[in-house]
């Protein structure tokens, strides 16, 4: 029911037809919305596919997918040293590297056996350098590629290398955040 015009204003139906310009504006703004979307599903499904396990002896759940509860249970229970080894080799890290990130001597990480196990405080160490190179792996999906960017510098780490930040949690934290922004097609 149009309504009646009073000298001066103009009353307009809720049912008036938006312009052409609206329509465009509104067919722009879906159509970007509908592209973010699929972008953000993109990257959830290359990380729901690209299942990186670092510590295969201690789960069968990437480290980046593990609730608080599952990791507190693998710290609890201790990471193996063959595990170590296997995290060692997949991340192309040496012992003195390793021994860097960890904040612990060489010989603590060499002198133990295959099968025996690191203490909690060191083996939540361990599960969070794990984390991370899971987490990088997902997203780069490639281990070498992950491997390398660990030693390249980075501007936005203020031309450090993400591997000079990995030696303490606060550091392990941004180097996650860092590699989530790169995710998601973020400068980093």
């Amino acid at each position: 029911m149009p309504l009646k015009e009073k000298p001066g204003t103009k009353y307009t139906t809720k049912n008036s037809t938006p312009s052409v310009k609206e329509a465009q504006h509104a067919y722009s703004s879906a159509k970007e919305k509908t592209r973010k979307e699929n972008t953000a599903l993109k990257v959830v499904k290359s990380i729901t596919q690209n299942n990186a396990v670092i510590l295969s002896g201690a789960t069968n759940i990437p480290e980046t997918q593990m609730t608080y509860f599952e990791k507190m249970h693998v710290i609890k229970d201790g990471i193996s040293k063959e595990d170590l080894e296997s995290f060692k080799k997949k991340a192309a890290l040496d012992y003195d590297k390793l021994a860097k990130a960890l904040s612990v001597t060489r010989a603590t990480l060499i002198n133990k056996k295959k099968q025996e196990k690191f203490n909690a405080v060191l083996s939540e160490r361990i599960l969070s350098l794990a984390d991370i190179y899971s987490y990088g792996y997902q997203i780069f999906e490639d281990e070498e590629r992950f491997n390398k960017w660990m030693f390249t510098p980075n501007r936005a780490l203020g031309g450090s290398t993400p591997y000079a930040l990995a030696d303490n949690q606060f550091g392990r934290e941004e180097l996650k955040n860092l590699i989530g922004r790169i995710a998601y097609g973020v400068y980093s």
